[in-house]
C-alpha cells in the first residue's frame, strides 16, 4: 500500500460511501472500488461492511484507519520539514498538550516566534499524557507538554515556571460552594467526576490517601469542558485543574481548590537525540531563553 491508497481509504471511511468518496477524489467509482478491493486483498482481511445505505469499517478497517491517519500525519510532517525555507524559518511545529492554562508560557513563545517569522505555523494536539507520549514516540509531534507525576526520564525536558492547581468544579448553588477550600472529608460522600487518565488517578489516590475506586465516582472525563457540562446538569463534582473553565461573571459554576493544597508542575519534553527542523529548533531556543530570563522564584 502507498500514501495515495491510504488517502483514498480514509476518504471512503470518512464519507461512508464509495460513490461520495469517488466524487470527492475526482475519480470514477469503479476505479476507487477496485483499489479498495485490491487493498483488502493485500492485507488479507475485509476492511469494509458494504451496506445498502452506508459503507462502514470492520474492526480491521478501524485499526487501519488509526494507523493510516498516523502515517499520513507523519508523511505530511516530514514533507514539511524537508521543504521548509531555512532562510526565513518558515515551517510547521507540532506540539501535544493536555488541558492547562500553564501552556500560556508556550503560547507566549509561539507568539514571539511568529512575530519574528510569520511563515511558521503551529499545530496543537490535545490529549492526555499517554496520548501525548505515544505521538511523541512515533514522531508525530515535535514537543509534548506533560503534567507531573508523568515520567519524563526517557525524554529531554524543560520544566515550565507556573504550576497547575487542583480543585473541584461545582455549581454555585452547591453546598460546598460556600467553603473557601475543599477537603478530603468534604468529598468522601459526594458524587465525583474525575479524569480518566491513569497518572492523574494515581495522584488523586495519594491526595485522598485511599484508592479512588472506593470513592463515589459517577463519571470520568478526558476533557474538562465535557465534565463541566455534566457538573452544570447536576451529575456531580468534577475534580480538575483551575483556570480551564471560565467561572467568572454570570457563569453558574465555581471552582474551589483542594486543601491540603495539590499542585502539579508541567514539562515540555522531546525525544533524546531528536533531529529538529529549523523552525522547531528555533522554537526550543526561544523557549529556553524565555524560561532563563524569568526563572522560578
Amino acid at each position: 500500500m502507498d500514501i495515495r491508497e491510504l488517502k483514498y481509504f480514509l476518504t471512503v471511511a470518512q464519507e461512508k460511501s464509495i460513490s461520495k468518496a469517488a466524487e470527492k477524489l475526482y475519480i470514477t467509482q469503479p476505479s476507487l472500488s477496485r483499489q479498495m478491493q485490491n487493498l483488502e486483498k493485500e492485507i488479507g482481511k475485509q476492511l469494509f461492511i458494504r451496506g445498502n445505505k452506508a459503507t462502514t469499517l470492520t474492526e480491521t478497517g478501524m485499526l487501519l484507519k488509526k494507523r493510516a491517519e498516523e502515517i499520513i500525519s507523519l508523511h505530511n510532517k516530514t514533507k514539511s520539514e524537508l521543504t521548509e525555507q531555512t532562510d526565513n524559518f518558515s515551517g510547521e511545529i507540532f506540539i501535544g498538550s493536555g488541558e492547562s492554562y500553564v501552556i500560556e508560557e508556550v503560547a507566549k513563545t509561539a507568539k514571539k516566534l511568529h512575530d519574528q517569522h510569520s511563515g511558521i505555523i503551529f499545530h496543537f494536539f490535545s490529549g492526555d499524557t499517554q496520548e501525548i507520549a505515544e505521538r511523541l514516540d512515533k514522531g508525530l509531534i515535535d514537543f509534548g507538554i506533560l503534567v507531573e507525576p508523568a515520567d519524563t526520564s526517557k525524554y529531554n525536558s524543560l520544566r515550565l515556571k507556573q504550576k497547575d492547581t487542583w480543585g473541584v468544579l461545582m455549581r454555585k448553588d452547591s453546598p460546598l460552594s460556600k467553603t473557601k477550600y475543599v477537603t478530603r472529608e468534604d468529598l468522601k460522600d459526594k458524587p465525583l467526576i474525575r479524569s480518566k487518565h491513569a497518572v492523574n488517578t494515581t495522584a488523586l489516590s495519594d491526595w485522598f490517601e485511599c484508592d479512588t475506586q472506593t470513592l463515589n465516582i459517577v463519571a470520568t472525563y478526558n476533557l474538562l469542558y465535557n465534565a463541566s457540562v455534566l457538573v452544570r446538569e447536576g451529575l456531580g463534582y468534577a475534580i480538575g485543574l483551575d483556570k480551564i473553565i471560565n467561572t467568572t461573571g454570570d457563569s453558574d459554576l465555581c471552582f474551589r481548590p483542594l486543601m491540603p493544597s495539590f499542585q502539579s508542575s508541567l514539562s515540555v519534553v522531546w525525544k533524546h537525540n531528536q533531529i529538529f527542523s529549523s523552525a522547531s529548533q528555533k522554537f526550543l531556543d526561544e523557549l529556553k531563553k524565555q524560561l532563563s530570563d524569568h526563572p522560578n522564584t
